[in-house]
């Protein structure tokens, strides 16, 4: 996509009303929150056709780089050397660390131009309650050092971030051709040795009848979801699903007061290749369903997609990076749901102990054995 003409980077600050500090959104409410003198401001409601803000965009306008100028921002960014975040940065701040590594990164003078989001999931839980919610998860995983549940728990600071994600809509039309397997059986008898004597016996075995199949299939699919950045590895992101895409509400730069935002980095092009993977494998389904039979064979596929949409969304996350005894452990927690997924930390005097404990039990089994006891 060719980069538009340069426009002045926009900063957003939202003064408390009371004492001019910088506000805060609130999680789990529609409201800004001034951590200075507690005063309370209600988030503007948009009014009007189109309030919401959620439009979903043409899909091929938007690969071939006609997109209007309206939906284009211009962000500070900075790639996190260790993990590839993609971090946005506002006003005058110059130094940070990666929420996702807790890598120290210093921020350069360089923009980045990026699709402006459509719409948001506001954050649901606070840092206190995402913080118990990690603690809960630590303290269930087998084999993990004791101090480490104890260190997050101890008021570590969580970092709070939006997740960039992409969503497709999409109208299919799939011809398909392909074989039914339909299972039958035979009776035969075998010759088998029962107690050192040879007996006759009759067994069913299983054989599959092909017939040919050919159909034509339809789908609609509705916001598939692809993660729109490198920072965080595919299986954290299963593990975060499912997401209530119901809760999604209309881009407005207040929610994000308090919190990051993480750049995309997986290039809208590229998500739509991924969703289209995604869309096939259902379609698969599809297919064999309409076959039917005990076994289905699918020999061709032809599909048709038109009507093709997007939107570029953010979801709600918190992000831990603690250092414990010398190693780095990652944690995130989806800030709608509270399901947490991170590095699985290993203790290794635990699992010693285990081993010994299993060895103990094993020895006492053999002695009481040969002792007849």
């Amino acid at each position: 996509m060719p980069e538009p003409s340069a426009r002045p980077l926009a900063e957003h600050h939202y003064p408390c009303e009371s004492c001019g500090a910088d506000l805060r959104f609130a999680p789990g409410q529609e409201r800004l929150v001034c951590d200075y003198c507690g005063h309370i401001q209600d988030i503007p409601r948009a009014t009007g056709r189109g309030a919401s803000g959620l439009r979903e965009l043409p899909l091929e306008a938007v690969l071939r780089a006609d997109l209007p100028e309206l939906e284009m921002e211009e962000h500070r960014t900075l790639s996190c050397p260790n993990c590839g975040a993609l971090v946005e940065f506002e006003g005058a701040e110059h130094a940070a660390e990666c929420p996702f590594c807790a890598t120290p990164v210093v921020v350069d003078t360089g923009t980045k131009r990026l699709i402006k989001p459509q719409g948001l999931v506001p954050f649901s839980l606070t840092e206190e309650e995402a913080r118990a919610s990690l603690g809960r998860w630590l303290g269930r995983l087998w084999f993990a050092p004791s101090g480490l549940a104890q260190y997050a728990r101890r008021g570590r600071k969580l970092s709070g971030i939006y997740a960039p994600f992409w969503t497709f809509d999409a109208a299919s039309r799939t011809e398909y051709t392909g074989q039914r397997g339909d299972y039958y059986y035979e009776t035969r008898q075998v010759r088998v040795q029962t107690n050192g004597r040879w007996e006759t016996r009759q067994e069913q075995v299983r054989h599959v009848r092909w017939s040919h199949a050919a159909g034509r299939v339809a789908r609609v699919f509705d916001d598939v979801l692809i993660y729109a950045a490198r920072s965080l590895p595919p299986s954290y992101i299963d593990a975060l699903r499912p997401w209530d895409l119901s809760g999604l509400t209309g881009y407005r730069p207040d929610y994000l007061a308090g919190f990051s935002a993480e750049g995309y980095t997986v290039e809208l092009h590229e998500g739509h290749h991924l969703a289209r993977a995604e869309m096939m494998h259902v379609i698969q389904s599809d297919v064999r369903r309409d076959i039917g039979g005990d076994e289905q064979r699918i020999t061709r596929l032809d599909p048709a997609f038109s009507a093709e949409t997007f939107k570029h969304i953010l979801l709600p996350v918190w992000t831990a990076a603690y250092k414990y005894r010398g190693r780095s452990y990652r944690f995130v927690v989806n800030a709608q749901t509270g399901k947490v997924q991170g590095d699985r930390p290993w203790s290794a005097w635990k699992i010693a102990f285990a081993v010994a404990l299993v060895a103990i039990v094993v020895g006492v089994a053999v002695y009481l054995d040969r002792t007849g006891g």
